[in-house]
């Protein structure tokens, strides 16, 4: 008989296969229990409710994307390269692991029920990952504010690193969802959804949305 916790990151495992295989309209606590192989009522031992096993299930999400990211910028030093790094990662994942994606940003459904005491909400897990796109983004503009004072002087107008890293981010969310269903590649004049993915295409988008929020990059 496994204990607790061996019990409950088995009915997170199943979940997770039944978001990644079905999506999440599929993730129920009776299906996920006849998954993990466990009686019916196993799963309101650790999940009170749908919503609270949904959103261990895209804690998981997290912590995949996060050690992603963590491999994606290993050994690149340059804010902007780490930048643009995570953006393809986002976008790829997005693409990869289409269910969880669209499970994972789901705070109003996830995070609007109570969770258990020992667990935390769902936003505990996203914050970090956009705190790190945020003090990137700083990094960014303390570089280009640097080469302003040699030149013209700094802009002063321009918005704070987390406003212009939330439109970044949107900005790419919008990239990753139209992307999956097609539309860009329709815009671009390519087939949608059609033969495999245009890696280079798609890094070309990725580099505007970056020109577009941080300035294109100077030689």
């Amino acid at each position: 008989m496994p204990d607790g916790s061996s019990l409950r990151e088995r009915l997170i495992d199943a979940g997770v296969d039944i978001v990644l295989s079905e999506g999440s309209a599929s993730v129920g606590l009776r299906e996920t229990a006849r998954r993990a192989g466990v009686s019916h009522g196993a799963p309101r031992r650790y999940f009170p409710t749908h919503h609270a096993l949904l959103s261990a299930v895209a804690r998981r999400g997290f912590q995949d994307l996060g050690a992603r990211f963590e491999a994606a910028v290993a050994g690149t030093t340059a804010p902007r390269g780490q930048l643009e790094a995570l953006a393809r990662v986002y976008v790829g994942y997005a693409l990869e692991r289409r269910g969880m994606f669209e499970l994972m940003f789901r705070h109003d459904l996830l995070d609007s029920t109570p969770q258990a005491s020992d667990q935390p909400r769902l936003r505990e897990s996203t914050l970090p990952l956009f705190g790190h796109i945020t003090e990137l983004v700083a990094r960014c503009r303390a570089e280009q504010e640097d080469a302003a004072r040699r030149t013209d002087g700094p802009d002063e107008a321009v918005p704070p690193p987390a406003v212009v890293a939330a439109a970044l981010w949107a900005n790419l969310h919008g990239v990753a969802q139209l992307w999956t269903w097609g539309s860009l590649q329709l815009a671009l004049g390519e087939q949608p959804l059609g033969g495999g993915p245009d890696d280079d295409q798609r890094d070309r988008i990725i580099a505007a949305v970056l020109d577009a929020h941080l300035g294109p990059v100077t030689p």
